[in-house]
This record gives structure tokens, C-alpha cells and sequence, in this order.
């Protein structure tokens, strides 16, 4: 497939503020959010439960407005690329998204109708930052209580002391997955500072040849007792992905070799950390890009997992063809078979092919099929469903086929309504059901201790 370049920006730069900044900037962002309101009579906590090891909190980032058009890119902290090169053109900011409004995007399934078996582990990325985890509640309630059993998040490329997890930013996620032994956090990691800074290839070869000596394995063991000392060892690292592309500095082309040799270096150093159970996911982009993925992959003992991300692109490409083109979803599946791997997709939605619904639901039914170890749809225009309300036949397809999905048979329990398909004309904006009792002004959401301490009490939909 000829090189899609996207740029799909997911975190704004989190830095450690005082609790009482944190909480100011956290309430007023929650306040002025569309359908929201600060807890109306919140009991602040004296102080935060205490999850281990204790770190300074990031201040939340307050919205930005988005561009009104573009593709979004991934993981960045840093300014605008300082080189001039063919980078990804710009689109929202996933920090930046707006809190969705309580106005569903596509009405709930039919209601009495018995729930479906237990869906593959799946989840959503929603905010690099605490929105992230916040959001995954009114996901999981706009899905008629479907949980999401996996979080993905992407540390920052800019400088390594984000690459080793700065203090503060990955807290609220440790605290997400500890609360439930059967939840994944999936973090990917980017295997070079100055990743999205458009490095020439002869640079990015002296940086590969240095990592593969050993330069920077410091950096790796650094952000391993990170993840240890805030007990979530068996964190998914999503290492160096789509190395097959021209997007990042961590990219494989220019010395296949010795990015091998540096991936092996890095799980290595990992691993030799103690209490650590990583699983390490090579996960490239769907497709030949510039180079075959094939080339890039480092070998059976550092993979734990064979992952593909798998966005609906170029513009026409039908889904049969993105089963079948080289280095596809089929040769995915074939490959990681061969190697005895689970796949699993961190990053599919929709995309140059605009609000296909046909894709969304041949996606949702393949990955049925094979049944990945986990997927999280990147959702935020234009690939999502949720918070994104130009895909509204999509996130029909995406809602009917999660909704209200548990290991029981019995009818979902709700007052029965009419559920009409939206047309492509309409634009429905994401829901989240409330599910606690409303008080005068709002409804309120149970989201952890830990998380309504930073944002300053309990989130909820403004019932106006």
C-alpha cells in the first residue's frame, strides 16, 4: 500500500503542579465542558487515596479549539516539527477533544432483547491524560454498560525523560487497571526522543546503531521500575509502532538490522527489571508503507504479541483488499499464527473512506473471527464514533454490536423505545447514560476516588 502518512496527535504535555492547581484547573475544564457540571455539593476527600508510589500530579490540560480539518497523529508532547518534511497533517488533539455532550449518536438497541456473550477484550483511546480514564465510564455507559477492559495510552516522544514516564503522568491509569484483576493498560512507548521531529534517514540509522550498543537502555530500565513501582507490571508495551512507516524517528527502514538489534536491547533491559511481567507487542501499520513489516520484526523470544494498526484507508480501498493486499490484515493473522503470537489491533477506525459503515462492520466481525488479545478503536475525528459525530451510520454499526454485552443471558433491564437507524445526514454527538441517582442540577458519575480527588469531586451530566 502507497505510504499513508497521518498524524493523530493524542496527549498535550503534562507537567507536576501543586494539588490545589491541579484541582483548580481540573474543576473549571469539567465546568465549562459541554453537558457538564462540577458535583453539585461534591464532598472533597481530605486527601487522595494513596496509590503507590506516591508522584507529583500533572495539571490537567484545558481544551484547545480543534483545527476544522486534518487527520490526527500520534504521541507527541512537542511543538510543530522543527524540520521541514512531509509530516502528517494536523487535526485535534485528543487532550483537546471536548468532554462529548449527553446526546446519544445512535439510539440504544432494541431493549429486552438477551445480552450477547462476553466481547473480546476491547477499549478505546479516548485522551493520553486523565480525560482518558474519565471518558472510558461514559463510553462504557453509552454502550449500555458494556466495560471496557482495556485503556490505551501513548507516552510522550519529545525528550526521554517522557520516554521514562515522567512523574505524575501515567498514575491515574496504574490506578484504572489495579482496581480490577481482569483489565489491561496498554501503553505504547516510543523508542526515540524527538520522535515526530521529521530526523532524516542518516540520522535515524546513527540513532538505531546506538541503541542497538546499548546508549540508551538506562532510559528503558528507568521507565520499568516506573511501571513496577506503580504495580502494573503486566503492562502492555506497544514498542517502536509502525516502524514500517516514514512517520517517526523510531522507524525500522533506515537500518532494518539494527532496529532488531535495538528492539531485543530494549525488552532485554526490561525484563531483567524485578516484579516485571511486560508483554511487548510489535505492532506495525497495515500494509507494505516503506518498508515491509516483515523486515522489522526482531524474532519470536522479545514478541509476546504481533499487533496491526488498521485505519480505513487509502480512499477506495475496500475491505476485501485490505484483507488481501500485501502485508494485510490476512498475512497479519497468517504470520502471527506461524509464530505461535496473538494479534491484537491498538489503533483501526475509520478514515479516508469517511462514515463507512460496511468497514465498521466487516472490522468488528474479522476481529469476532480472530479474536485478538485486545483492541482499542482510536476514537476522535475522523476515525472514532463516539466523540466524533460525522460517522453517525458507524457508530450505529459500533454501538448495536457492543451494547449492553455481558457473560449473561438475561434481557437488559430498561423501559423499551423505538430504535430508528440514523441517516448519513444525521449528526449525533456522543452519550454518556448516567447511571447514578441525579441530584438538583446533574447527575453524577462514580469514576474512583482517585480520580474525582484530582478533579476536584465527582463528574457529572448537567440535566439542563
Amino acid at each position: 500500500m502507497t505510504p499513508q502518512r497521518r498524524e493523530r496527535t493524542r496527549f498535550r504535555r503534562y507537567r507536576p503542579a501543586v494539588a490545589a492547581a491541579a484541582v483548580a484547573v481540573a474543576s473549571a475544564t469539567l465546568a465549562t465542558g459541554p453537558g457538564f457540571a462540577a458535583g453539585a455539593g461534591a464532598a472533597r476527600v481530605t486527601g487522595p487515596p494513596a496509590p503507590a508510589p506516591a508522584t507529583a500530579v500533572p495539571a490537567p490540560v484545558t481544551a484547545v479549539p480543534a483545527p476544522a480539518t486534518g487527520v490526527p497523529a500520534p504521541t507527541t508532547p512537542v511543538p510543530a516539527p522543527t524540520t521541514a518534511v512531509p509530516t502528517p497533517t494536523t487535526s485535534v488533539p485528543a487532550s483537546a477533544a471536548p468532554l462529548p455532550t449527553p446526546t446519544p449518536a445512535a439510539d440504544a438497541p432494541a431493549v429486552g432483547t438477551p445480552a450477547r456473550a462476553t466481547p473480546p477484550a476491547f477499549g478505546a483511546f479516548l485522551d493520553s491524560g486523565p480525560l482518558g480514564v474519565a471518558r472510558m465510564a461514559q463510553l462504557s455507559s453509552w454502550l449500555g454498560g458494556t466495560e471496557l477492559k482495556v485503556a490505551h495510552t501513548y507516552l510522550p516522544g519529545n525528550r526521554w525523560a517522557d520516554i521514562e514516564g515522567a512523574p505524575g503522568f501515567l498514575d491515574v491509569w496504574a490506578h484504572w487497571r489495579r482496581e480490577k484483576a481482569d483489565r489491561t493498560l496498554v501503553l505504547n512507548v516510543p523508542m526515540q526522543e524527538r520522535n515526530e521531529e521529521g530526523i532524516g534517514d542518516d540520522e535515524v540509522r546513527s540513532l538505531l546503531r546506538q541503541g542497538a550498543a546499548g546508549a540508551f537502555d538506562h532510559h528503558f530500565r528507568a521507565l520499568a521500575q516506573r511501571l513496577v513501582d506503580l504495580r502494573v507490571p503486566d503492562t502492555v508495551i506497544v514498542l517502536g509502532w509502525e516502524m514500517n512507516g516514514i512517520t517517526y524517528t523510531h522507524r525500522c527502514g533506515p537500518d532494518p538490522e539494527a532496529w532488531k538489534t535495538y528492539w531485543r536491547r530494549i525488552v532485554t533491559t526490561m525484563r531483567a527489571v524485578p516484579g516485571q511481567k511486560f508483554r511487548f507487542d510489535f505492532t506495525s501499520s497495515r500494509g507494505r508503507d516503506a518498508v515491509p513489516w516483515t523486515q522489522c520484526y526482531p524474532g519470536d523470544d522479545t514478541v509476546d504479541i504481533i499487533g496491526m494498526d488498521s485505519y480505513d484507508q487509502p480512499s477506495g480501498l475496500s475491505f476485501d483488499q485490505q484483507v488481501r493486499e500485501p502485508y494485510g490484515l490476512q498475512e497479519h493473522v497468517d504470520f502471527a499464527k506461524a509464530h505461535g503470537k496473538p494479534v491484537s489491533y491498538p489503533e483501526w477506525g475509520l478514515f479516508r473512506n469517511g462514515d463507512n459503515a460496511e468497514y465498521m462492520r466487516r472490522m468488528l466481525a474479522w476481529m469476532d473471527q480472530h479474536k485478538p488479545l485486545y483492541n482499542t478503536l482510536t476514537d476522535y475525528c475522523p476515525h472514532g464514533v463516539w466523540q466524533c459525530s460525522v460517522n453517525p451510520r458507524s457508530a450505529h454499526v459500533y454501538r448495536e454490536a457492543l451494547f449492553g454485552r455481558t457473560d449473561t443471558t438475561t434481557p437488559t433491564p430498561a423501559t423499551p423505545r423505538p430504535t430508528p437507524t440514523p441517516t448519513p445526514s444525521a449528526s449525533p454527538t456522543p452519550s454518556a447514560t448516567p447511571s447514578a441517582t441525579p441530584t438538583s442540577s446533574c447527575t453524577s458519575m462514580e469514576l474512583g476516588a482517585w480520580i474525582e480527588y484530582w478533579l476536584g469531586g465527582k463528574l457529572c451530566f448537567s440535566l439542563d
